[in-house]
């Protein structure tokens, strides 16, 4: 399984990546929009918005592209931690 997580903090990227795998995820984490952004996030199973910190052309451009992949989207407002176990355990079980 994998998860694509759009936002979220920079000293929290290692974090969100040690929570994915211990899910049994294979995380990819954007916290910020570069060139190709499109192009690298491939067709995960799960894509995580953390809306806080996501720019709106970044949301819109990864919304546009999970919805070409029907990858499953969940938005969260806040980036912590727990919010994102508590996203993980929702799509685990």
């Amino acid at each position: 399984m994998s998860v694509v997580i759009i936002g979220g903090n920079d000293c929290m990227v290692c974090k969100y990546k040690e929570i994915c795998k211990s899910y049994n995820y294979k995380p990819k984490v954007f916290t910020h929009m570069k060139g190709s952004f499109k192009d690298k996030i491939g067709n995960p199973d799960l894509m995580v918005l953390f809306t806080s910190t996501a720019s709106h052309k970044m949301v819109k451009c990864a919304l546009t592209e999970a919805k070409k992949q029907k990858s499953t989207i969940e938005r969260c407002h806040t980036s912590s931690a727990t919010a994102l176990k508590n996203i993980l355990e929702k799509h685990t079980a």
